[in-house]
């Protein structure tokens, strides 16, 4: 079989129907919209939406809650997940992403103290929690804090 042989299944190519062409194809005049209304207009019809007049679902469903416009999303690293670094290591932002402990980079990576840390590391963040910091400082290491990054318009 040569490329130029492939072909496909009968049946699978339609021709597009030609609407307009005058009123020997069958399909003239009015284009096989019907005689006026919303549908025949150019534009018409309704939205995917639109429920024939019904109170529609966005309207009817009650809205619960308060969502903060200003609120920012940390990519957060629990002081336990450091152990699969080398001890004395410096740890910033890069070996998050190349390590997979941080995937999606929000506005920053925050650390918290969710298990235990028994190796000294310097560790490179944006944030970090009061205990995060006591606990990295228990075992020799320090916290520095580095500034968030840019946000890109």
């Amino acid at each position: 079989m040569r490329l130029e042989d492939l072909a496909p299944a009968p049946g699978a190519k339609k021709s597009r129907k030609r609407v307009g062409r005058g009123s020997g194809s069958g399909l003239g005049k009015t284009a096989a919209r019907g005689s006026k209304g919303q549908n025949a207009r150019s534009g018409g019809g309704t939205p995917p939406w639109f429920e024939g007049g019904q109170m529609p679902l966005q309207r009817r469903i009650p809205k619960r809650g308060f969502k903060n416009p200003f609120r920012k999303q940390f990519a957060v690293v629990n002081v336990g997940d450091l152990q699969i670094f080398e001890s004395g290591s410096e740890i910033g932002v890069q070996q998050f992403l190349e390590t997979g402990l941080v995937r999606r980079f929000f506005e920053g990576v925050k650390l918290l103290a969710d298990g235990d840390v028994s190796s000294p590391f310097t560790v490179h963040v944006h944030k970090a929690s009061a205990s995060a910091i006591q606990k990295i400082e228990a075992a020799g290491g320090r916290v520095e804090l580095i500034p968030p990054p840019e946000k890109k318009d």
